[in-house]
């Protein structure tokens, strides 16, 4: 999934040009293969919610910067990220953050309200990995990596392993690669990615894994494909190409059951259960985007 709790530093122009490529180059395999997972008006939504989220990240930079920076004032000792064990630890330090994060961004509705973003295309490629909430700071998704800097790494080291996920995070959302052999056992590839965005019964809250699928594979939410196809976007919730209704429906949808709760315990469910808990809102499916 791709989705940075943190702000990382912007790409290097490489990058971009080879996620350019990469994207060139699924669309033309799909083409060739005549597999339809392009849709104008999506691909059109999803540039308008990349835009907007690059428009807002100075701000949402400034709020996370105020605790990491308290975190790295107050850490006991400091991390050398530089020397082999160094990134090694933090490299699995992160992932292993990243997973809870992710985990919990799927079974907290406040948390899910950002997340719900990314999940929102109803076919998975490339471009899809652009499609990124705008409240992340909001929903407080950098608090599960605030432990990185208060246990001794540095806020740039973190931001630079932010990067590093980011990328390989791009690249797996893809349904035009096929199987990578001994590498699925161990990375999150993007195979085990389409399990993740796949809404079908046996997909859902699965694969939650960054660049790492063993933490999965360690707490029991790795899943492998299922053997009917895979179906993409929100459960209950029709497809919108409104970059507003894409970005704030889920903040739309919490706020107005959290309105009708009829008692704390209620509202606290509609903010902290799992998505749907509480809720009345749910758009019912159509039967064609039925898995």
């Amino acid at each position: 999934m791709f989705v940075s709790p943190l702000h990382a530093p912007v790409p290097a122009l490489p990058i971009v040009a080879l996620a350019l490529v990469a994207v060139a180059a699924e669309a033309l395999t799909a083409h060739h293969h005549r597999r339809p997972i392009h849709a104008r008006d999506e691909l059109l939504a999803t540039a308008g919610v990349a835009l907007g989220h690059a428009a807002l990240r100075l701000v949402e930079a400034g709020i996370v910067a105020v605790p990491m920076a308290l975190a790295a004032a107050h850490r006991p000792w400091t991390i050398d990220a530089s020397t082999w064990s160094g990134a090694l630890g933090l490299f699995l330090a992160y992932e292993f953050a990243y997973y809870w994060y992710h985990r919990a961004a799927h079974r907290v509705r406040w948390l899910w309200a950002t997340h719900a973003v990314h999940h929102s295309t109803t076919r998975l490629n490339l471009t899809a990995a652009l499609r990124l909430g705008w409240t992340g700071a909001i929903s407080g998704h950098f608090l599960f990596f605030l432990p990185l800097v208060a246990i001794g790494f540095s806020p740039t080291a973190v931001a630079a392993m932010a990067t590093l996920d980011l990328v390989w995070q791009f690249f797996i959302h893809t349904e035009m690669v096929p199987s990578l052999g001994v590498l699925e056992a161990v990375l999150d590839t993007p195979r085990h990615h389409a399990v993740h965005h796949a809404r079908n019964e046996a997909c859902l809250d699965r694969n939650f894994g960054g660049i790492l699928i063993v933490f999965d594979r360690l707490f029991g939410t790795f899943a492998a494909a299922p053997p009917e196809p895979l179906v993409f976007g929100l459960v209950g919730r029709a497809p919108s190409t409104s970059v507003l209704a894409v970005v704030f429906g889920e903040w739309r949808r919490l706020f107005a059951d959290l309105r009708r709760a009829p008692s704390l315990a209620a509202a606290l469910t509609v903010l902290f259960g799992p998505p749907g808990a509480g809720s009345l809102s749910l758009d019912p499916p159509r039967p064609s985007e039925t898995p």
